[in-house]
């Protein structure tokens, strides 16, 4: 979608290849002369020479990057000391093309410091390196150290040690133990030359030239080739992202399953996106694994087949249309409801006013009716304008689709963006206030986020109450390799609101029906064992049908090398107990380099 994500993609693209951009500390150097690059490293995460000037450190160049703002290149000691906590090389930051090459034998001089990729805000952990430096080259053609290799053997399969608390959980003071803790291990290895062999890539190819493979084939894998992220106590240690200093256009283009043959070795860098990153010099070859997009099956006549799709910011302007209509006729087999989140308003991310999305909408269904599917029928309440969040100007928001001639759709007027749906009991059953309508929209739950759309649909005479969601996105939280262990999830407060208050809506009418028919679905940007679902829960109100699944199917979402679930469909009592329940997370996008969108979509069927 090169007419929204242009400005991000240069954004971020600059950022994956500028984590290195230099923060010199703030002091005033004193001088360390004859020193090694193990004594710059030290046997913490931050130099004991950190503001100090060095001089005359040898080293040999084991990989340049010219390009971007991290412009610089990494030396190391070919006589390690016999300390494994030491890294043996360091990244020096030239901030121009540097004028050495792979091979050189080199002594620099300069200032170390320590800069955190992203800024001290994010809890990154930092890199340590060697700026404003003056370079002598002494000879060329030497013989590179040969890498350190990166495998299942070596990596320690507990991830970190808790972060001191007197240090407010910083992991930066402790010493490290590479034999014992992942991340001491890849720290100890950092700017080193490091390799991996025949490794299996575990998230695909993105816009930015990169990849993750894991060097740990057995850890928490599924059947289609990934690692799947389970707690937060599990973590996955064999996780390494791959980005290349050579030209993008050689950069492989893969998916989950795939495998990057033979040797893949370079520099071991740290950026603010993914943590701890080999820059291969060397990339192995690529070995298509042949993973194939998944369809679901056909729902039998008496199903009710119920779908959640989050088409990732869709606006006239795209060209996704055919793609996302081809995936929910072919690989859906055409659900009767299909709940959509991130449907922009006509204009996408424009942001002078216009809030309807009749345009988008109207396009989706055009190309579902051409791909063979239904003329499905919508609903959707329009936004204030600039309050749900989402890219600036998109005004995203949910849509019920539903197909006519299988189900129908309870209309009652007054829903709107302000006014908030409420359950009444006509007749011994429950029934919605305004249908479609928002859940408690003034909730400051949904300050500057979506707000939970509820309709009412009739399925052969039986009334199924639907609530489409896309609850606050993890923005902000720390990443899993941050300095801080365990990491912040400050994003998890809001959606622990909006969750408390779509369970609350549901109990509403599980309290005035008891065995109502209740689905919240959605993007709920969270994991299924996190407290957030637990909240969604509550007392047994709803259950998250993904926990049907064995727990190594249970992604919908691949981040970082991590198989994971944000989109759920939970069901009330009466749903989760009647007989042909089924439940399938179909994994169309998120394994694959050619995505249209990041989430995979699901479906429910039933027998209401």
């Amino acid at each position: 979608m090169p007419s929204k994500s242009s400005a991000r993609l240069a954004a971020l693209t600059v950022a994956a290849v500028c984590s290195t951009v230099s923060a010199v500390v703030l002091t005033s150097p004193a001088q360390a002369d004859s020193v090694h690059i193990h004594d710059i490293q030290g046997t913490t995460r931050l130099s004991p020479l950190a503001g100090q000037k060095v001089t005359d450190v040898a080293g040999i160049v084991t990989g340049v990057r010219t390009y971007g703002s991290s412009k610089g290149f990494w030396i190391q000691d070919p006589a390690p000391d016999a300390d494994p906590a030491t890294s043996e090389g360091v990244l020096v930051f030239t901030s121009s093309a540097p004028k050495v090459a792979v091979g050189d034998s080199v002594t620099v001089s300069g200032t170390v410091s320590e800069y955190v990729p992203g800024g001290a805000a994010s809890g990154n952990q930092s890199l340590t390196e060697i700026t404003k430096p003056t370079v002598t080259v002494l000879s060329g053609g030497n013989t590179v150290p040969a890498p350190a290799v990166v495998d299942a053997g070596s990596v320690p399969s507990r991830y970190t040690a808790a972060g001191d608390t007197a240090a407010g959980g910083s992991i930066n003071g402790l010493t490290l133990e590479p034999a014992k803790y992942a991340l001491d291990y890849y720290e100890s290895l950092e700017g080193m030359n490091v390799q991996v062999a025949d490794a299996r890539v575990v998230t695909a190819t993105d816009p930015y030239s990169e990849l993750w493979v894991t060097v740990k084939p057995r850890e928490h894998a599924n059947r289609r080739g990934g690692t799947v992220y389970g707690s937060y106590e599990s973590q996955n240690t064999g996780r390494l992202q791959i980005q290349s200093l050579g030209s993008t256009a050689d950069f492989p283009t893969a998916n989950v399953g795939d495998e990057l043959k033979g040797t893949t070795a370079g520099p071991l860098d740290f950026n603010q996106y993914g943590g701890y990153t080999l820059v291969a010099n060397q990339l192995g070859t690529l070995e298509k694994g042949g993973l194939a997009r998944e369809t679901t099956r056909k729902q039998s006549r008496g199903e009710l087949a119920v779908a959640t799709y989050n088409v990732e910011n869709l606006d006239p302007s795209d060209a996704t249309f055919a793609d996302h209509a081809a995936a929910i006729v072919n690989n859906l087999q055409s659900p009767d409801i299909v709940s959509l989140e991130e449907i922009q308003d006509n204009n996408g991310a424009t942001d002078d006013g216009t809030v309807a999305a009749d345009q988008t909408v109207r396009k989706l269904i055009d190309a579902i009716v051409a791909a063979g599917g239904p003329a499905y029928e919508w609903r959707s309440i329009d936004p204030v304008n600039d309050k749900d969040g989402g890219e600036p100007g998109g005004n995203i928001r949910q849509v019920f689709l539903f197909n006519p001639d299988r189900v129908s759709f309870t209309d009652r007027a007054g829903g709107d963006s302000t006014t908030a749906v409420g359950v009444t009991k006509v007749r011994g059953k429950a029934q919605l206030t305004v249908s479609p309508g928002r859940i408690d929209p003034s909730d400051a739950a949904w300050n500057s986020s979506r707000k939970p759309l509820a309709g009412e649909f009739v399925f052969r005479g039986r009334t199924v109450f639907v609530i489409a969601n896309h609850f606050a996105s993890k923005g902000g939280d720390q990443g899993l390799a941050a300095q801080y262990q365990p990491p912040a999830r400050s994003s998890e407060t809001q959606r622990h609101l909006q969750a408390t208050a779509v369970n609350a809506f549901v109990k509403d009418v599980l309290d005035t029906q008891k065995n109502a028919d209740v689905i919240a679905l959605g993007d709920m940007n969270d994991f299924e064992f996190s407290d957030t679902a637990k909240i969604l829960e509550g007392d047994g109100e709803l259950w998250s049908a993904i926990k049907s699944l064995p727990k190594s199917e249970r992604y919908t979402y691949d981040y970082q090398g991590n198989s994971q679930v944000l989109d759920q469909i939970l069901v009330s009592p009466s749903i989760r107990r009647g007989c042909d329940v089924d439940y399938d997370s179909v994994h169309l996008n998120s394994e694959f380099s050619d995505q249209v969108s990041d989430h995979d979509p699901q479906v429910l069927r039933f027998r209401p």
